[in-house]
């Protein structure tokens, strides 16, 4: 249920927001062309900053939750709408995974579910699942399966995209640590995936064989692929207690990299409470991860203004940086696009903060339309609205702000 905010502490900047609206919705947009040569660089860091060729990259980015069981044609309007935009990184899970096929080891989540893409529809896509008759985890590199992610990559770095790629997510929605859990019959949907000896293998052998995967479409492997920004070991990892939390990406993190000495790494964990981005003290995560919704966590448009600088600040103290890789704010809530303006021009002035990631883009799906979001109303559309522009705008002026000149080190810390 949508909450409906109180606006008493920023009615006196009522004034200044809609000003600040009508500069962003009339900044001119840089979109990318969608035929360019694919990267040949990788994606590095200095300091708080993102680097490419030791200049800086701000990341202006968006998520999408189906880019790996959605048809070609819903990925490439998806990938052609975030180049609209002028986004330079798209984030996205390995999804789904399932039981057994023959029904042996349950599936714990509707993986037949008919419907739109947008709304968990995967129409038969699985990317790992129970074989019953070898008693193990096994991969799926079919069509329906590992063939998508190859498509996806060379699809985005036709467009010169990055990807953020996590290499699982935490929730059951469309199965994620969850299944994986459940394979051995646990019900913890907290601990027994980060302790298990056995989920803890699972998990290694997946990663190896994502890394090491050569992609037909650009005869590249993964961990070869500068279209590939950064991993993250998962989607929210909501492990408990926070020690084990602390240790399974310790020694995950350090594990892909043993694999893959070219890309970034990160936990891909919300971190927003506290001990807020406690995982950044983790040597093996390259930058930190933070996951932002005010109407969650009872905020005000200001109070979460200002925990993006807090945020930034923390960028700071770890010498390393972080990206506000989730945000939404209800459609449904008058000041929306004054809230969007506000936070995008907070990101790209603060020289601390690396960048940000809005969820979610989504595209016209296979049926001509636009999926109902009517719950979270978080859903961003290439319509020609006020919050597309916005973030259109924010996207060509963080190009012209934050990507010029050579890439400093640490800025200081403000007081």
């Amino acid at each position: 249920m949508i909450v409906e905010w109180q606006r008493a502490k920023y009615e006196l900047r009522k004034a200044w927001l809609c000003a600040l609206v009508f500069a962003f919705v009339s900044v001119p947009a840089v979109a990318s062309a969608a035929d360019d040569p694919p990267a040949t660089s990788f994606i590095k860091t200095s300091g708080t900053n993102f680097t490419l060729d030791g200049s800086p990259f701000f990341v202006t980015g968006v998520n999408n939750h189906y880019l790996t069981y959605g048809s070609q044609d819903e990925v490439t309007r998806v990938l052609d709408d975030a180049v609209a935009m002028g986004a330079n990184v798209v984030r996205t899970f390995l999804q789904p995974v399932i039981g057994s096929l023959d029904g042996s080891k349950p599936t714990i989540w509707d993986w037949r579910l008919e419907g739109e893409a947008s709304n968990l529809a995967v129409k038969g896509t699985y990317l790992l699942h129970w074989d019953p008759s070898q008693n193990r985890m096994t991969i799926n590199d079919g069509v329906n399966g590992m063939q998508k992610v190859d498509f996806l990559i060379a699809e985005a770095g036709k467009r010169r995209l990055r990807l953020i790629i996590a290499v699982l997510d935490f929730w059951a929605y469309t199965g994620g640590a969850q299944q994986m859990r459940a394979w051995y019959g646990s019900r913890d949907e907290a601990t027994f995936f980060f302790d298990d000896p056995r989920t803890k293998r699972d998990y290694r052998t997946w990663v190896r064989h994502v890394v090491q995967r050569v992609n037909p479409l650009t005869r590249r492997a993964y961990r070869d692929d500068p279209t590939i920004m950064a991993w993250e070991l998962m989607n929210e990892g909501n492990a408990r207690p926070e020690a084990l939390r602390l240790a399974w990406t310790a020694e995950m993190s350090a594990y892909v990299k043993s694999l893959d000495s070219n890309h970034l790494v990160s936990s891909g964990n919300a971190n927003s409470l506290d001990p807020k981005l406690s995982d950044l003290t983790v040597p093996t995560l390259d930058f930190g991860t933070w996951h932002g919704y005010p109407l969650y966590y009872k905020l005000t448009i200001q109070q979460f203004n200002d925990m993006i600088t807090e945020f930034c600040r923390l960028a700071v103290r770890a010498g390393k940086p972080v990206l506000l890789e989730e945000f939404g704010h209800a459609r449904s809530n008058q000041n929306a696009a004054a809230a969007y303006a506000m936070w995008l021009d907070t990101l790209t002035r603060d020289r601390n903060c690396a960048g940000w990631m809005v969820w979610r883009l989504v595209s016209q799906q296979d049926s001509g339309r636009y999926p109902v979001d009517e719950y979270d109303q978080f859903d961003i559309h290439h319509d020609g609205g006020a919050l597309w522009n916005i973030l259109k705008a924010a996207t060509a002026r963080a190009t012209q702000t934050r990507e010029t000149g050579p890439a400093s080190e640490t800025s200081r810390e403000a007081p």
